[in-house]
């Protein structure tokens, strides 16, 4: 192992204004996809409809924006003037104002926002929903809109909000950049209507959701967990006196940074999100020591964002303890989060074959 290999629960990195905004780029795992590389299933013709509306819309990224007023820059010149969320509109003069892929887990929506923004011209951002809303933290409201009002193309993968501040602040974002002529595109699990359900008083916030809404056409791409179809469960956990050994014997020559789940979990209350992708550098096999299952609401989704960038960087997981189908409650899993945590298990379920049982991470 590495002498260098300190563990996440010892690491405390600091990230400039600059770093965030040279980290909006698809991560390790999507530096590469393309429109060609996605495989539709054929059991679900939306996901190849997805492919062919992403394709249009990529040709309107970068197009000097029209005279007419907000409405016009939405729903484009020729279009069918729809109301947002329809489907049917041709490929052939898709909305300019911004696409919205809904849909489950593993069905591969980032892959294809990813794909969006590699076919896309210009200055482009990719970033998570909380990279966003960290980037506003950092720079202040005025200057993100600043200087995102100079791309082309602004990508939002796993857009949910999780509070009333978040609401407002999306609302009023993303009206200024498509005022400014910026194409939105983002994906989630949630309908834009419905952003917010089951997690605070919605309808106390109805106006900025609709104005969230009113910014994208909805494209809805269908289909089962590709992370697992026709696999077999995840590998049941390690004994904790073998994950070292494990790790030595399996991943030679990898970096492995080992922690105790306990020690891990009550630093990462105490590193902010936006540093998490940070947190992770140089990791190639994380050893986690007896997992537990998580009960504070506040920690659940703390560890459902360090999922997603362990997932982008395909760090490999050997762990012991509870499985990572019982990390979470069986309230958590059925709760306004559910959605979340289910992607976040999927997504562990993925790592922890990888580094267990030597597959590769879908």
């Amino acid at each position: 192992m590495p002498s260098d290999a300190t563990p996440l629960s010892r690491r405390s990195p600091q990230v400039g204004v600059g770093e965030l905004l040279e980290g909006l780029t698809p991560s390790f795992r999507f530096a590469d996809v393309s429109f060609d590389s996605y495989i539709p299933d054929p059991g679900h013709p939306s996901q190849a409809q997805a492919v062919e509306e992403l394709r249009g819309f990529a040709e309107t990224v970068g197009r000097p924006r029209g005279s007419g007023g907000l409405l016009s820059r939405l729903f484009g010149g020729g279009s069918s003037g729809a109301p947002s969320g329809r489907r049917g509109r041709s490929t052939k003069s898709p909305r300019t104002g911004g696409i919205y892929l809904d849909g489950g887990f593993g069905v591969g929506k980032t892959h294809l926002l990813a794909s969006l923004y590699h076919a896309s011209p210009g200055q482009r951002a990719f970033g998570t929903f909380v990279e966003y809303t960290n980037l506003v933290g950092a720079l202040s409201f005025r200057r993100t809109v600043d200087v995102l009002s100079d791309y082309s193309l602004v990508c939002i993968d796993e857009f949910e909000l999780d509070d009333p501040g978040d609401t407002v602040l999306m609302s009023r974002l993303m009206r200024e950049l498509t005022d400014a002529g910026v194409k939105l595109a983002a994906t989630s699990n949630t309908l834009p209507g419905s952003l917010g359900d089951g997690r605070f008083a919605a309808s106390d916030f109805q106006r900025e959701i609709q104005v969230l809404a009113d910014q994208f056409a909805v494209v809805r791409v269908d289909g089962e967990d590709f992370r697992h179809r026709g696999l077999p469960e995840a590998p049941p956990p390690l004994a904790t006196e073998e994950l070292e050994d494990f790790a030595a014997a399996h991943h030679e020559g990898a970096t492995v940074v080992v922690d105790d789940f306990e020690a891990l979990t009550e630093h990462l209350s105490q590193v902010h999100p936006s540093r998490y992708r940070h947190l992770l550098s140089g990791v190639e096999v994380l050893v986690l020591k007896d997992v537990t299952t998580i009960e504070a609401q506040s920690l659940g989704l703390r560890f459902v964002v360090l999922a997603d960038r362990l997932y982008d960087q395909d760090v490999k997981i050997i762990a012991s303890g509870v499985p990572f189908d019982q990390l979470f409650t069986e309230e958590m899993m059925s709760g306004g989060y559910m959605k979340k945590y289910h992607r976040a298990v999927s997504r562990l379920t993925a790592l922890v074959r990888s580094g267990q049982m030597g597959e590769k991470a879908l």
